[in-house]
């Protein structure tokens, strides 16, 4: 992707994902809220196995996204590691340990909402599935 400085939501999400594939996160899924929600029009979910994994997928996204001209209008809980939120406007990402993720289990609030789980051994991803 060439550099500018807007992105879609859609491009958004892509840069996110791939960024944080770097760190290698866990049960990476990505859900298109854009028909059901008023706040964003994707939002990510991603796992670390401790505070410190957390805290370092949150970094790689923050560091390539602002190489790419994007800062996050918000972020939330990266001083402690336990759940870390981006806040792209239109791509909310939510980097949990573990033991938060389960607790909180936030894919239940969007059901049926289109979602694309990643293989937790991808290393990049050319493009959202269809639908997304």
């Amino acid at each position: 992707m060439e550099k500018k400085t807007t992105f879609t939501a859609k491009e958004t999400a892509l840069l996110c994902i791939n960024a944080a594939l770097e760190k290698k996160p866990k049960d990476l899924v990505i859900m298109n809220i854009r028909q059901i929600s008023s706040f964003a029009d994707y939002y990510i979910l991603m796992t670390g196995s401790s505070d410190r994994e957390v805290q370092a997928i949150s970094s790689i996204i923050r560091e390539k996204m602002k190489e790419k001209g994007v800062l996050p209008l918000n972020t939330e809980g990266a001083t402690y590691g336990k759940w870390v939120l981006l806040d792209y406007i239109d791509v909310v990402i939510s980097i949990f340990h573990e033991p938060v993720r389960a607790f909180y289990d936030l894919e239940r609030l969007w059901p049926d909402a289109p979602s694309m789980k990643i293989p937790d051994d991808t290393v990049k991803i050319a493009a959202l599935d269809d639908g997304m």
